[in-house]
């Protein structure tokens, strides 16, 4: 009995011998013989995984992608663009050392407390380390502070009780003549240079005369305050020029908000180079409350977007992701691109909680609960440490906190859930919390012309053509796309329609620039298009997809428009 006849699929195949030779070159498909109607066929295989060796290999062969070849030329500001504030080198004399010594062992004395061992150690603060003789409670000398600190006449010390990992207790005197840290001496020092950090930031010198760096990856976010004039602004500036001084343009952007517009706007000459902005800005540095509720709920978005990369890349964080992508693992086709590290900079945190409250909290909060994995880090500075300001909710996703002078002990509080920023001298002396104990630094400092020195280096050179262009936010309630009505659309609305159809590119930031419209009317224009079905619906940092493939067919689109009675002024053109 005759077998039936089998149908052939797809992958079956009719055709002569010679074919079939050619078929077998083919190294996707296997050996593997099978016999239709008496013709010898060679079936298909699945394609064979690359195995790690083979995956070095072809490393070797094309090279792993290097973000940097687009400013390949990018070269760090030198050195010489610091001022030199000295040698860093220290001015306590052995007569102002002997002579706190025996001050202090006095008023110590006069309330019974004995001294075994007092030992000092040099550095822009001092600090006197003391062995109390046994039997004496270390809470009797920590209310010993302000009489301490009359006695030496010195404008506050500190007493920390006990030195961690040691059995003594330590009380910091400033120095009579207080030293300079120069941001040249602590970029130039051997620990900054030779840093392996992520993002390496430099603060300044520790009480025992060591420079201080560390990772804002590591914090993962920094919260600074402290009261007017003691040093917030040169203290953001000394992260920033840190930063500056370590990464390359692609590896990092800034997304900077400057409520008192005069902190930051320097920065505006490296827009081109490390500045991140929304579509259409003509301004990278954000002074407008509403642009800034604008610029968070866009993170917000920017954050969820790279989560899913991270997801469809199936590794835990940035790192880790960009790591696979310069090995050519992650293929751009299908949405995968380099991922910078994005810093915000809030400069006044107050204005902005006073001015919007809610609306700038709730982005905030969910940004530091969760944007630590994919490269997003904030630094938030105000100048007002109250509770309604430094809310729980933003103490609590902000492990890392800096204070400088404060005045009261409830404002210490506030910041570092402890007293020590009261007793403070100023001038960038601060403390630095970093969830387990408490650093004392005297912050370097960095001028408004070196700044300007530094930024202007940068800007002379090539730069990308734009800034990074964050994801559109959503429009607000009452902004876009509330009222389409056919009749009310806007009088530009022909113009966008036949732009983004002669481009095919269907964005908000386009019609803002072309037609010279604000944003939220360039928004508006783009729900309209959407609704008349011009446009594709809101895809996040994608551009909307363009429905119509030419102006004939827009102009027939608008003409089937006016003959269903969609109103007035949608004719021909």
């Amino acid at each position: 009995m005759k077998k039936p006849r089998k149908k052939k699929s797809a992958s079956e195949l009719e055709m002569g011998d010679s074919a079939v030779e050619e078929v077998l070159l083919d190294p996707i498909l296997a050996a593997v013989p099978m016999s239709v109607d008496g013709m010898s066929v060679e079936a298909p295989k699945e394609e064979k995984l690359l195995s790690e060796d083979q995956i070095e290999e072809k490393l070797k062969e094309f090279g792993e992608y290097d973000p940097t070849l687009d400013l390949s030329s990018y070269e760090l500001p030198p050195i010489d663009l610091l001022v030199d504030h000295g040698t860093g080198e220290l001015t306590v004399t052995k007569e102002e050392l002997e002579a706190n010594k025996d001050r202090i062992v006095e008023t110590l004395g006069h309330y019974n407390i004995g001294i075994d061992k007092i030992k000092a150690t040099i550095g822009p603060t001092v600090t006197l380390r003391d062995r109390p003789a046994g039997g004496v409670r270390i809470s009797k000398i920590k209310n010993l502070e302000d009489d301490i600190a009359l006695s030496l006449a010195a404008l506050g010390i500190r007493i920390i009780a006990p030195i961690p990992g040691k059995g003594t207790i330590g009380i910091e005197v400033p120095n009579s003549k207080p030293q300079v840290v120069g941001m040249r001496a602590v970029i130039a020092s051997e620990k900054f240079q030779n840093s392996t950090a992520d993002l390496p930031i430099v603060l300044g010198k520790t009480i025992t005369n060591e420079t201080f760096v560390t990772d804002l990856t590591k914090m993962p976010h920094l919260l600074m305050a402290g009261a007017t004039g003691q040093g917030k602004s040169v203290g953001l500036n000394a992260i920033l020029v840190s930063l500056l001084y370590k990464k390359h343009p692609s590896q990092i952007k800034f997304v900077l908000v400057d409520p008192k517009k005069v902190e930051l706007t320097l920065f505006n000459k490296i827009e081109r180079h490390f500045l991140a902005k929304l579509p259409g800005d003509s301004d990278a540095i954000i002074t407008d409350t509403k642009k800034v509720v604008a610029t968070l709920n866009s993170l917000c978005i920017e954050m969820d977007e790279r989560y899913e990369l991270l997801k469809d890349a199936q590794v835990r964080n940035i790192k880790e992701y960009n790591t696979k992508f310069i090995q050519r693992r992650l293929n751009p086709e299908n949405g995968h691109r380099y991922l910078p590290y994005i810093v915000l900079v809030v400069d006044e945190f107050a204005d902005l909680i006073m001015t919007a409250g809610r609306e700038v909290e709730t982005p905030i909060a969910r940004l530091a609960q969760l944007a630590r994995a994919i490269g997003i880090h904030l630094i938030i500075a105000t100048q007002r440490p109250s509770v309604n300001i430094i809310t729980g909710t933003i103490k609590a996703n902000f492990p890392a906190r800096i204070a400088f002078r404060v005045t009261s002990k409830i404002d210490s509080r506030t910041i570092l859930d402890t007293g020590g920023a009261d007793q403070l001298i100023g001038r960038g002396d601060m403390l630095l919390s970093t969830g387990n104990e408490l650093i004392r630094i005297q912050c370097a400092f960095v001028d408004t012309p070196e700044v300007d020195k530094i930024t202007e280096f940068i800007g002379n050179q090539r730069g990308y053509p734009d800034a990074l262009l964050l994801p559109e936010p959503p429009m607000e309630e009452g902004e876009g796309g509330v009222d389409l009505d056919d009749g009310e659309r806007d009088s530009m609305f022909e113009e966008a329609a036949r732009l983004v159809v002669q481009t095919q590119q269907g964005s908000t930031s386009l019609i803002q620039r072309k037609l010279k419209l604000g944003y939220n009317r360039a928004g508006r224009i783009v729900d309209q298009l959407e609704a008349a079905g011009i446009l594709g619906g809101f895809e996040g940092s994608k551009a909307r997809r363009v429905m119509i493939p030419n102006e004939q067919a827009l102009h027939a689109h608008l003409n089937a428009g006016v003959t269903a009675g969609a109103g007035p002024g949608m004719g021909g053109f």
